[in-house]
């Protein structure tokens, strides 16, 4: 199977995630975070740094999660920037 390159705008929703992540993981290490949401610190590293802009659903689910973030919160966040139609259809 091949995967459909990502789009500048799905690389920048990416970016802002990880953005978002770093800033509620605030001073708890990253090896603690990933331990408690069940992923590898080489894992959040990759979502944290946009290397992985497209981290699975239950991936997502299980870090905010850990972080003590809603589901509406991250979606709102790192939804599309107002006029790139793209992103948000």
């Amino acid at each position: 199977m091949v995967r459909t390159p990502l789009t500048p705008g799905e690389r920048e929703r990416g970016e802002r995630f990880g953005v978002l992540l770093r800033e509620a993981r605030g001073e708890r290490s990253m090896v603690e975070v990933a331990a408690a949401a069940g992923v590898s610190a080489e894992t959040l590293r990759k979502i944290e740094t946009g290397r992985a802009p497209t981290p699975s659903f239950f991936t997502v689910a299980a870090l905010a999660y850990a972080l003590g973030l809603s589901m509406d919160e991250l979606a709102t966040a790192c939804a599309a920037p107002a006029g790139d139609e793209a992103l948000s259809a």
